[in-house]
């Protein structure tokens, strides 16, 4: 009997594995087709998801339908309800948005505690990748490389504009990524130094191509004027610093992110501030404060102050983006008067590894949080996302507005403030602004795009800047990903944390003069003593582990 009952038993077994077999084999020789008919099943199930949504279309829900949404609230531009842009996405899409509003200032900080407490919105915009990593072994929230089918003009963006090796760089150890970034169709520059081209012709002095250039400029301007110290920085040097650093082979200020710079030649991580091209780097702006020509409270006075010195014509060179060019031209006319002074972005100075910009395609972007999965209307928050934030028609919309209010369009796609609206100084004279009294070119909703429609906003002085940058510039590709797993990153935190606030400060330290340059070596034994090497070790074998 037992016998019998055995034999029975191994006939079943064996045709249960005949049926696997052949279930295994079916779904191989048809994997895309069941993977679509999931995608469709799942769109289905969604009552008001779009059906055949895809590259070109318009998203408009079937139904009215409330999404979630955190809300980075910024004191230029602060929120308001009855913003026309508010108006118009409802309008569009069906789509009404429930805000959770927070300061710009504590936006970071409201968003980890909404996150880990589980009480985060389902849409969690401005998160600038990196940011989303200590949420994601946790399951706080979605793996959103899983439902980029749902999303045809994130995929089909990524797709033309070659955006894998920076996609790359977000993929967490399970090689999914859980932030959805903006995506520019070409690296953007922006920051680089102001300076006053006025005292370059003045002296006969040509703009400086090189950072040796600019030492030799801004030595003949302290001769011209030896009551002031022609350079005084702002943003605590760290966007000089982080400019600087792809012209000196390392990464440095806002740039410095984990420390670790990946070496090329040997397939491996360095940790960047104890490395002799950082070291070069340091000296050469401790050699500006040692001439006179930089100035020591760069590093430690706030914006304002550095601000003052320079549109006031204490100061003749500052670090400044395209917005902020604008505001110190402001401030001249009033000071010096506008045809007393002329004030210019140079390009970025070369340095000894040549002329050299870091950057990436990717901006800040969205995380979700895990809970929207189980919202019935999943799909349609999907497609919406992908709408309004990536498609070509979402990301001017939330860009310019709406056509034959906010602006016109030229017969050659020319897009024009209309006469009392003004951005940026684009329409001076207009007395509304696009942003406080509109809602539009709001940092929360409008990033990313195509380069036409980025540059479409710019100012000639601009456009050129823009231009010789992108021709004159090589630049630098972001760090592999090093795919550590939650205990792993853990630890790495906690290794590189005091590490940083080290290198740092010393870095500020030797460029002032507060501490000698001989020291160097000493500073170097202190990085160590604090796990540098058993730092970078980590890094590179989970590099090695997990890079393929």
């Amino acid at each position: 009997m037992q016998k019998q009952s055995t034999s029975r038993l191994n006939m079943l077994m064996f045709v249960l594995a005949i049926v696997l077999l052949v279930a295994s084999a079916s779904a191989c020789s048809s994997g895309e087709a069941d993977d679509a008919d999931t995608e469709e099943d799942a769109a289905e199930a969604d009552s008001l998801a779009m059906e055949d949504y895809g590259v070109g279309d318009t998203f408009k829900a079937k139904d009215k339908v409330t999404f979630s949404m955190m809300y980075l609230d910024n004191p230029i531009y602060p929120v308001d309800e009855n913003w026309m842009l508010f108006e118009e996405i409802e309008k569009r899409t069906n789509v009404s948005l429930d805000l959770t509003v927070v300061p710009q200032s504590d936006y970071s900080e409201k968003r980890s505690l909404l996150i880990s407490s589980g009480d985060a919105p389902y849409i969690i915009p401005k998160t600038y990748p990196g940011e989303e990593t200590p949420f994601a072994a946790s399951g706080a929230i979605l793996p959103v490389s899983d439902y980029i089918d749902y999303m045809p003009h994130f995929k089909d963006k990524a797709e033309k504009w070659d955006m894998g090796p920076f996609l790359e760089t977000l993929e967490q150890e399970d090689g999914k990524f859980y932030v959805l970034p903006g995506m520019h169709e070409n690296v953007w520059p922006d920051y680089t130094l102001a300076m006053r081209i006025d005292i370059l012709e003045e002296l006969g002095l040509e703009e400086p191509e090189t950072w040796d250039e600019l030492e030799v400029v801004l030595e003949e301007m302290k001769k011209a004027y030896p009551d002031v110290i022609p350079f005084s920085d702002r943003w605590e040097m760290k966007s000089t610093l982080n400019i600087a650093a792809p012209t000196f082979g390392t990464v440095a200020g806002w740039g410095l992110g984990s420390g670790l710079k990946y070496d090329e030649a040997s397939d491996a991580f360095v940790f960047a501030p104890a490395t002799e091209e950082y070291k070069s780097m340091v000296e050469y702006f401790r050699r500006l404060v040692d001439k006179g020509l930089l100035d020591p409270e760069s590093v430690t006075q706030d914006d304002d102050q550095a601000i003052q010195k320079f549109v006031n014509g204490k100061s003749f060179v500052i670090n400044t983006n395209s917005q902020t060019i604008n505001l110190y031209r402001d401030d001249m006319d009033q000071i010096l008067g506008e045809d007393n002074y002329e004030i210019r972005k140079i390009t970025v100075p070369g340095g000894p590894k040549g002329h050299l910009i870091g950057g990436s395609k990717l901006e800040n972007g969205i995380a979700i949080s895990a809970k929207a999965k189980d919202d019935p209307h999943f799909i349609t928050m999907l497609q919406f996302i992908d709408w309004l934030w990536y498609s070509d028609e979402g990301q001017e919309f939330t860009k310019w507005g709406v056509e034959g209010v906010t602006y016109t369009k030229e017969s050659d796609g020319t897009r024009v403030l209309m006469d009392d609206i003004d951005y940026n100084g684009l329409n001076p004279s207009g007395s509304k602004d696009l942003r406080l009294d509109y809602g539009f070119s709001n940092g929360v909703f409008s990033y990313g795009g195509t380069t036409e429609l980025l540059h479409s906003m710019m100012l000639e002085e601009e456009l050129q800047f823009q231009e010789d940058m992108l021709t004159t510039k090589e630049l630098v590709m972001p760090n592999p990903p090093i795919k550590y797993s939650q205990t792993e990153l853990e630890r790495a935190n906690l290794l590189s944390t005091p590490l940083i606030d080290t290198a740092e400060t010393a870095t500020f330290e030797f460029i002032i003069g507060a501490r000698d340059m001989s020291d160097w070596d000493a500073y170097v034994e202190e990085l160590k003593s604090k796990g540098m090497d058993e730092y970078v070790e980590l890094a590179n074998e989970v590099y090695q582990k997990n890079k393929d």
